[in-house]
């Protein structure tokens, strides 16, 4: 069964409540597993069976919905979203001006202070109607465009209370501007309140406008990541190179970069060398100098040297896009947090709207003359201040600055809850090889006993290894050939499973591995041994190499511990962080290693199925675990721990492994990575509390709850107000923490 994931805009939310019911909606189509809508960019993310669900039954499905689903394919419709995007907001800012300079015109003409200079044709109501009814027919029909469908929906949203509050306005100053005897009789004032009805939605769109700017900033993440997409290629074909579109290269093209211009496409250099600048992929300022048979990755910067390479991956496939795509899935999904505040917000508008009825019944029941008039009034006030925008606004703005900020370092972030559970890590687990160490084996010395000069008898070894396979050949042999020594011919090669190998060189026979192959050579290594267990506890595996009959020296082979381990693994220390190293190694080269990074406890001699069951033994002990791997083997422990943690390339292996992946391979970056949820999580919280803090001390002020001890009664208009500046403080805090340093050295 193909799953297909597919992330597009939706047009028309406005609060969680818009949110949730799009979701509800998507989620109710045969075929769809899973869908996720945020608030914040504005996106769907829906996961379906391609074979039952097509673009053309979600978009329908959006629309019965009351909203609007813009489905492409491309990464270039992006262009085309921010034209849709800035159409929008020049449309709303219009709107606000002619809202609030309409509303200013009746509130000169009806405020009892300010009426005594209005022109005599301002104060009369026929005017105020006049002026009130495009306010509320035009500006206003976004509140009714998403209030009606909801309500066939039956579900109720933040627009549903707006729709509720200004239409009792404008309808109840109609009803007084033709009938004013009807109120009359009742022995109250007949006055209209076009004032409420026309500024409340001029500033409700007011602060719709200031939080869509300030949501903007929240997604500049994707837009530099796409910004550094290529455009062009130059592409060598048929002896000549010709520019094309970036659309039309395929795998196995060979394209030229010159220094300075941008490399175009993922791919593996076939002739020059140079300099690439990769931070703006990786987070690492350090160009990485690159030669043949090095991969480049699309959209890293060429500083100095020209070269040729042949691509290797297109479009969607390439690094880039799959960064993109990974930060856009993460910045859409959801974290365990937000269900709560999601959960709230489902029931919140139908309890205030029962709230402000019972508002309205007590008021005109047993309140204070002229009753009618603060009935009316009250009930406006509640519908305008409950708006759950905030709390709708909370969590998503800190993920998707908090995501987009780790994207920038490097640090990729597979969805919202790996960042949510990371700041609850107590105990963090490493993998020796390619984690802990580079993964390459090197050679660190060469030690020679006797006449025979140490390149002598590098090259002797090298010469014998160089048919070998093996991982401590292959270093070896890179060892002498970086030193320009000309390697021999071998005779009578013969290799030993487990303990070496053998052959003539040059009429002499050379014996090249462990003390058993030396020994059994007839040479003894006795008086030697004492070197030998020496750097086998610095962590090193030692090769022997025999001549004829005696041991001419002893080569040690390490694979060397990454620049940065040593500081990251201090960090963590000083984070409170337990840190274990878990190994297949023997437990002396094991200890040895960790001793050299800082780490107290060992897991040697550890079988790669195992690890996943050693992952789940402490989580048993009551910590919050977190696998750091290469995301290839360690994959079955990566996704039994509370967070995987992929140290790698950004390859789709890791990525889908891990719910972090480091593409800088920086070791400082997991405690860069921790901090950052640290960071989303406290913002997240002081965001939520300031959302439910809002709703739960105004509402029963707006309800009228201190008019019995201090006459003080809640305006409408500064009711709408509050609101408003509630969303954007939310969104403002959120975007604080694009200010937050994450260095690494």
């Amino acid at each position: 069964m193909p799953i297909t994931k597919k992330t597009f805009p939706i047009k028309g939310m406005h609060c969680a409540s818009c949110a949730i019911t799009v979701e509800h909606e998507l989620r109710k189509i045969p075929g769809v597993h899973e869908a996720s809508v945020n608030l914040v960019n504005e996106k769907a993310t829906v996961a379906y069976d391609s074979e039952k669900v097509t673009d053309n039954i979600l978009s329908s499905t959006v629309a019965s919905a009351g909203y609007e689903a813009l489905i492409s394919h491309e990464f270039e419709e992006e262009d085309k979203e921010k034209i849709m995007r800035e159409k929008e907001l020049s449309d709303l800012w219009r709107k606000v001006i002619v809202s609030l300079a309409l509303g200013a015109l009746i509130v000169w003409g009806s405020f009892p202070v300010l009426m005594s200079f209005a022109p005599a044709f301002l104060t009369n109501p026929w005017i105020g109607l006049f002026l009130a009814t495009p306010v509320q027919l035009w500006a206003g029909w976004m509140f009714y465009r998403a209030a009606i469908p909801a309500l066939r929906h039956r579900t109720a949203n933040m627009d549903t209370l707006v729709a509720l509050g200004t239409s009792v306005a404008y309808v109840y100053s109609i009803v007084i501007t033709v009938f004013p005897q009807i109120v009359s009789v009742t022995g109250a004032a007949p006055v209209p309140y076009f004032d409420v009805s026309t500024i409340i939605i001029g500033l409700i769109l007011l602060g719709r406008y200031f939080e869509a700017k300030a949501k903007a900033g929240t997604s500049e993440a994707i837009k530099k990541l796409i910004g550094l997409q290529a455009k062009t290629a130059r592409v060598v074909r048929e002896g000549g190179e010709v520019d094309i579109s970036i659309q039309e290269v395929i795998v196995g093209d060979s394209i030229r970069v010159r220094p300075g211009e941008k490399i175009p496409i993922d791919g593996v250099i076939e002739s020059g060398e140079s300099s690439i600048d990769e931070s703006m992929v990786t987070g690492e300022s350090i160009p990485v100098d690159k030669k043949i048979g090095d991969t480049v990755i699309g959209g890293t910067i060429n500083k100095t040297g020209t070269f040729i390479f042949k691509t290797t991956r297109v479009g969607s496939e390439t690094l880039l896009a799959r960064i993109i795509e990974l930060v856009e899935e993460a910045q859409g999904s959801k974290a365990p947090i937000q269900r709560l505040a999601d959960k709230v917000s489902s029931i919140f508008v139908p309890v205030v709207i029962m709230l402000a009825i019972a508002t309205f019944i007590v008021w005109f029941g047993i309140g204070p003359e002229p009753r009618l008039t603060f009935a009316l009034l009250n009930t406006i006030a509640v519908l305008i201040i409950a708006c759950p925008c905030a709390m709708g606004l909370a969590t998503p703005t800190a993920i998707m600055v908090g995501t987009g900020k780790g994207a920038e370092h490097g640090i990729l972030i597979k969805d919202a809850e790996s960042l949510e559970v990371a700041h609850k890590i107590t105990a963090i687990i490493f993998d020796k090889t390619g984690t802990l160490t580079n993964g390459a084996p090197e050679v660190t010395e060469v030690i020679v006993f006797g006449d025979v000069p140490e390149n002598e008898v590098l090259r002797l070894a090298a010469s014998l290894e160089k048919g070998s396979e093996h991982s401590l050949a292959e270093a070896i042999v890179k060892s002498a050939e970086s030193k320009g020594l000309l390697l021999g011919a071998t005779e009578k090669f013969e290799a030993a499973p487990g303990y070496g190998v053998s052959g003539i060189i040059s009429g002499k026979s050379i014996y090249l591995g462990n003390r058993k192959l030396i020994e059994r050579a007839g040479i003894s290594v006795t008086m030697y041994e004492k070197d030998i267990v020496k750097l086998e506890e610095e962590g090193k595996t030692v090769v022997g190499i025999g001549i004829e009959n005696r041991l001419a020296g002893i080569i040690a082979v390490a694979d060397t511990l990454k620049s940065t381990a040593r500081e990251g693994v201090a960090m963590l220390k000083n984070m409170g962080i337990k840190t274990a190293m878990i190994t297949g190694d023997n437990e002396r080269t094991a200890k040895a290693i960790a001793k050299e990074v800082g780490i107290e406890t060992v897991f040697a001699n550890v079988l790669p199925d195992e690890k996943e069951t050693l992952v789940r033994e402490i989580q048993q002990a009551g910590n919050t675990v977190a696998m750091v791997g290469d995301g290839i083997n360690d994959a079955p422990a990566l996704a039994a721990s509370d967070v995987g943690i992929a140290m790698g390339t950004g390859t789709d292996i890791a990525i889908e492994s891990a719910g972090i992946t480091l593409i800088n391979k920086n070791f400082t970056s997991v405690a860069s990575a921790i901090q950052l949820s640290k960071d989303t999580m406290r913002t997240i919280k002081v965001n939520l509390i300031w959302a439910f803090g809002y709703n739960v001390i105004l509402i029963p002020v707006a309800m009228g709850i201190l008019y019995p001890f201090f006459h003080t009664l809640l305006n409408p208009i500064l009711a709408s107000l509050a609101m408003a500046l509630s969303s954007i403080s939310v969104v403002s805090n959120s975007l604080l923490l694009k200010r937050k340093l994450y260095p690494h050295k």
